[in-house]
């Protein structure tokens, strides 16, 4: 019997899932990139964005291949309609580079997750490279923030002198009497959601100078004010046991350009991007922290962000802005 070697299993609910979000970022990075280098000025923050771009450019050929090959749609993604080369620049080159090292530690953890869902063999190889090629990213881009004198480094915790162990529920205690100090992890969590939400209230504060629908315009306010609001919080936390958050406002690093460089569309999708990345931080944070106050201020500013999630998911909805990812068959419709 003769077979056919060239055979491929059709792709599954995971792996046409990852592919298809995987498609809708890189073309959305695609149109940022080629934006900001219209104007970086940096050489080695230019090459970064150079890395990236190429990276980004290979992903959505290779993948734009594999659903050729099956048949599938081409999804929409994001195109030229959805960027003006001719627009101001609207960040810093500083900005550049924080959300470039933002979307390498994003990356890792997506890519990561993704090759372990899939099962087709040029699956699994294209996400194994795309780790690996994220990671190289990761360490260039981190290196330059380290070169330039712009990295905080994480707090520092005393040396013990011998093991412990808890002995008592006032380690799990937050609410009433003495708190006990900080972990370490727990540290390391609040100090991540404060630089996280520095960065995203300078992006969202941009962004709201250029949307051009008064609608996005007052979701991104909005935005802006709930990203202050968290990092006040999580600073609060650290500044109340003496422990430097390591945050630094980045407002200062938006021009004051009100020409938009991006569509609103694009703009909607990137933050709707950050607020699912920033529950699934608040949720790993809480999960990291035995302390019980910890717990319910993480679940109490998930809440907050998952109903603005939920507003945006109708701003995007109602714009028809928000493309079909994969879906299963409907049974019910199809039997009548």
């Amino acid at each position: 019997m003769e077979t056919n070697d060239t055979y491929q299993d059709e792709l599954t609910a995971a792996e046409v899932s990852a592919l298809w979000t995987s498609y809708q970022n890189d073309t959305m990075m695609i149109c940022g990139l080629r934006h900001f280098l219209t104007h970086v000025t940096d050489g080695q923050i230019r090459s970064i964005l150079e890395q990236f771009l190429a990276i980004s450019e290979e992903h959505q050929t290779k993948i734009t291949d594999i659903f050729n090959a099956e048949n599938y749609p081409i999804p929409q993604g994001f195109t030229e309609q959805d960027v003006n080369l001719e627009a101001p620049r609207l960040f810093s080159d500083r900005i550049y580079l924080d959300l470039m090292l933002n979307v390498a530690n994003f990356s890792m953890a997506i890519y990561g997750l993704a090759s372990s869902q899939v099962e087709r063999d040029d699956i699994i190889q294209f996400y194994l490279e795309a780790v690996d090629e994220t990671q190289r990213m990761y360490k260039i881009t981190k290196d330059t923030v380290k070169a330039k004198g712009l990295y905080i480094r994480y707090p520092q915790i005393p040396k013990p002198k011998h093991i412990d162990f808890v002995t008592d529920d006032s380690f799990l205690t937050g609410f009433f009497g003495e708190k006990r100090p900080l972990l370490g992890v727990e540290i390391t969590a609040l100090v991540l959601n404060t630089r996280r939400n520095a960065l995203g209230q300078a992006l969202v504060a941009g962004f709201a100078q250029v949307a051009q629908s008064k609608e996005v315009r007052k979701y991104f306010e909005k935005g802006r004010d709930i990203a202050t609001k968290h990092l006040e919080i999580f600073s609060s936390i650290l500044n109340k046991e003496f422990i430097n958050d390591g945050s630094r406002i980045l407002t200062s690093e938006v021009t004051n350009s009100t020409n938009a460089p991006f569509s609103d569309k694009l703009m909607m999708f990137l933050v709707t991007t950050l607020i699912a990345s920033g529950m699934g931080q608040y949720g790993s944070s809480m999960s990291i922290s035995p302390r019980h106050d910890l717990g319910v201020q993480y679940a109490r500013l998930m809440a907050e962000i998952g109903k603005y999630a939920n507003q945006g998911a109708n701003i995007l909805i109602n714009n028809a802005w928000m493309e079909q990812p994969p879906i299963a068959a409907d049974r019910k419709n199809l039997a009548k």
